[in-house]
């Protein structure tokens, strides 16, 4: 396990305004000097926060997010994304992105140097405790960021020596583990502010706490985690059980009551769904546009991020087209009624048409859309589809920074014209994108990475209260809200406990797509296999010389993904920390 010497990360974290987590660096000092003076204490705690994950970022190792590109959500152009080097299951001990591991137990090191030193510290009172609660937050935080890679893991909770025997460190049961972090999220909630202010932006408020009790809780609840029959022989190094063979039912019960909690809080608080626009499409994509809206519990400031937004922009329009969503990603979106246009696929991937839908995969829309959702010659496998679509998914013939969108071969954002930078499956992520950057003339917005947001607890909701009780009004109140915001009709009367599970789960798919859950909802729910396993589909990107070509418009194979359920459900932990920590078990398959 790594643990460092103590060094000062300070840093610039900018926002649409001065924010707690802009700072200026200084030189490096003892943890007494640290600790004696509030200003440098402050640092400290902001260093903490540098730990963070940049999820924004779906490529680079240094952004610590994978699981993006990863998932069913997306597949991203350059080979060296260490999420395409995960779908051919190419991953093992020796070759993981270890900083991933590394970054974390480095942020929980730091959380359990400060949660010890504060005391030291000659301040106010109030904004002490304050700072403890964020402190606290955070040390939870690591330990969740951990635990939803890498399961049954170390519980540190305070500061180890390097003096100190390791071999003391060991995985805990996954119990453990979840009833730990939810502890210490309520430790943190009752010390942290019911709101943040403008001038503490970045910083986490009960909320936030709350918000990610209620995740943990959602994931111990579910199969990967509770009652596993293929980790039910899996022990520590003391021979411990560290997941249960049998279910517990009631966990449900308690995610409920937590994901309850939490939205009542926040929402008493003035948190609400985000819906400021009529427009359900400009509705939906301000929530990430609009930073620190009244949805967002917890965000991370990332300034002008020129990367995600380069990777997201047509290379016709200075940008080089990386994060691009798979064709089943699209073909899940539903149609403006509120119907699933694709149900299913038949051998060489040839979609099986919900008739009701209305879907029609051929030919060209005749005519605008009338608020300019699609314009005219869209191909008709766009048109009709709902809000989030239009919010969330770059196609040809969309219409963005001044033109439409040419993915065909020979158009101006095609691979003809780009042999590497170039989108592979004929489409870009729109979701997070800012029409108002211009990447030629190096103008860019200052963005942030949403960790919690309201919506997401709705979904928690009513997926935990669905399996403890049923279908019951609320669930369909939690679901129907987050849909109807999107401007899509409420789900059908009568649905079976079944039924309803699947419309959750399809509703988390789009509501929180390319947002990092896609990946951890497969595994949690122990579906990776049939979702991140096979054949993936894509556009016809070496075809086609206009909008209206149909060759260009024909589902072609794109590659066969690997999923090893032996193995994939959990990372494995780096070979290099379990040389140097022997006490730590690898985990099943690796």
């Amino acid at each position: 396990m790594r643990y460092l010497t103590i060094i000062l990360f300070l840093f610039i974290l900018s926002g649409c305004q001065k924010h707690f987590l802009d700072k200026v660096p200084t030189e490096d000092m003892t943890l007494e000097e640290v600790f004696a003076e509030r200003q440098y204490a402050e640092r400290f705690l902001t260093s903490v926060y540098f730990n963070l994950p940049e999820e924004l970022g779906f490529h680079q190792w240094y952004h610590r997010n994978p699981f993006v590109g990863a998932s069913d959500d997306m597949e991203i152009t350059w080979s060296g994304a260490f999420g395409n080097t995960m779908n051919t299951g190419a991953w093992n001990p020796n070759n993981i992105d270890n900083n991933i591991w590394n970054f974390n137990w480095e942020g929980l090191r730091k959380a359990n140097i400060f949660l010890e030193q504060i005391p030291n510290t000659p301040m106010d009172e109030a904004a002490k405790q304050r700072w403890i609660g964020e402190a606290t937050f955070l040390r939870a935080f690591f330990h969740f960021l951990l635990a939803r890679t890498h399961g049954a893991i170390p519980i540190v909770d305070r500061a180890y020596t390097q003096d100190e025997d390791f071999g003391i460190i060991k995985q805990r049961p996954i119990d453990e583990v979840a009833q730990f972090i939810a502890a210490e999220c309520d430790v943190a909630a009752s010390l942290l502010p019911d709101r943040i202010t403008k001038d503490q932006l970045g910083r986490p408020c009960k909320s936030s706490a709350l918000a990610l009790k209620s995740r943990v809780l959602l994931y111990w609840a579910s199969p990967l985690w509770n009652g596993n029959p293929d980790y039910k022989s899996f022990v520590n190094v003391d021979g411990e059980n560290l997941y249960s063979g049998t279910a517990d039912p009631a966990r449900w019960t308690v995610a409920a009551n937590a994901a309850e909690e939490a939205i009542t809080t926040a929402e008493a608080a003035g948190y609400k769904l985000y819906q400021e626009n009529a427009d359900p499409v400009a509705n939906y994509h301000d929530i990430f546009m609009k930073n620190y809206n009244s949805e967002v519990l917890f965000a991370r400031n990332m300034g002008a991020y020129k990367e995600s937004e380069g990777a997201s922009t047509p290379n016709g329009m200075g940008g080089y087209g990386g994060y691009c969503p798979t064709q089943e990603l699209v073909d899940a979106y539903e149609m403006e009624n509120g119907e699933t246009p694709i149900v299913g696929y038949e051998a060489g991937g040839k979609p099986i048409i919900n008739e009701r839908s209305g879907y029609v995969e051929t030919g060209y829309a005749t005519q605008d859309h009338p608020k300019g959702w699609y314009l005219t010659d869209t191909r008709n496998m766009y048109a009709r589809r709902e809000p989030r679509f239009y919010a969330s998914i770059h196609f040809s013939g969309a219409y963005w920074r001044t033109r439409r969108i040419e993915f065909w071969n020979s158009g101006r954002d095609g691979r003809g014209g780009n042999a590497v930078d170039h989108s592979v499956t004929g489409y870009l992520v729109r979701k997070f994108s800012d029409e108002d950057v211009n990447i030629p003339q190096n103008i860019y917005t200052n963005k942030t990475w949403i960790y919690f947001r309201l919506g997401e607890l709705y979904l928690n909701h009513a997926e935990a209260l669905n399996e403890a009780e049923g279908p019951t009004g609320m669930v369909y109140s939690r679901v129907n809200a987050i849909r109807n915001r999107a401007g899509l009709p409420n789900l059908p009367t009568g649905l079976s406990q079944d039924q309803m599970r699947e419309k959750i789960r399809h509703e988390r798919r789009i509501e929180l797509a390319m947002e990092t859950h896609r990946y951890f909802d497969t595994r949690r729910w122990k579906i990776a296999a049939e979702t991140d396993g096979g054949d993936f589909y894509r556009m016809s990107i070496d075809k086609g010389n206009s909008l209206t070509d149909d060759a260009f418009y024909v589902r072609t194979f794109m590659k066969k993904r690997v999923f090893d359920k032996q193995k994939h459900y959990l990372w494995p932990i780096p070979q290099g920390e379990l040389n140097k920590t022997p006490s730590l078990v690898q985990n099943p398959g690796w």
